[in-house]
């Protein structure tokens, strides 16, 4: 989607050299946030720093934070409530860490009721609760890993950061979306746009990192061609916000 994305090899002269994931990866294939790193001194300076301390694993909270937003957005109620869900139900986390693929735009846990007084995403009678479309099939990560981990620090932080901070987030991809509404978006990537530019705003992860994660998210969940649309608004995104540092 898009027009004329950027190409992948993005021009980190802005941003310190450039780092790839796999130049950062891991045995398993995480990236370790020592690709994370805080400015110092002008505009683009980076000194890089140990892992991060509220995840083990920096892609896969990635990973889990992107599905969180993309439910919660499919079912249209607060990533809070899709937050709450997952912290109390295992089962749940299995669900989520087994999906592969979120182009279909359907969503991925089976609608269920919440506690009273908290928003619910639909009422339905248990046994349909069983009956979702994503329920079925091989196992992913989550059957890999064993019993479903518990959210980490850095996921929660991803999720209730996009949350907080939508307006400015979406003002911000409107901004360099190239004539698309992201209403008209496909879920997943405007969800990836979602999470990554949070990211290049709030987070100390060095933004090429941040940007080839979103990109390999977008390929892998999405399709190429919506991996080289993310690539192309995000790195206008890192070239704004780098102007701005300097000016």
């Amino acid at each position: 989607m898009g027009d004329d994305p950027l190409p992948d090899n993005l021009d980190d002269r802005d941003a310190g050299p450039k780092r790839s994931s796999s130049d950062d990866a891991g045995a398993d294939g995480s990236v370790p946030d020592s690709a994370t790193a805080e400015p110092s001194g002008g505009a683009g300076r980076q000194s890089l720093r140990g892992r991060r301390e509220d995840t083990d694993d920096p892609r896969w909270a990635r990973q889990r934070a992107l599905k969180i937003l993309f439910q919660a957005d499919v079912r249209q109620v607060s990533p809070e409530v899709t937050l709450t869900r997952l912290d109390d139900d295992a089962h749940a986390r299995g669900l989520l860490d087994e999906v592969d693929d979120l182009a279909d735009g359907s969503p991925l846990l089976p609608p269920i009721a919440h506690e009273p007084g908290v928003e619910v995403e639909q009422v339905i009678d248990p046994k349909q609760a069983q009956a979702s479309p994503r329920a079925a099939g091989s196992p992913g990560t989550g059957a890999r890993r064993g019993r479903p981990a518990p959210l980490d620090g850095f996921t929660r932080r991803l999720v209730l950061g996009v949350h907080e901070h939508r307006d400015e987030v979406d003002a911000l991809i409107s901004r360099f979306a190239r004539r698309w509404q992201i209403s008209r978006m496909p879920v997943v990537d405007r969800t990836v746009l979602r999470l990554a530019t949070y990211e290049l705003l709030h987070e100390p992860t060095a933004p090429a990192v941040t940007i080839s994660e979103a990109v390999r998210l977008a390929r892998e969940m999405s399709t190429d061609d919506s991996g080289r649309y993310v690539n192309g608004v995000l790195e206008s995104i890192r070239r704004h916000l780098a102007g701005n540092a300097r000016a």
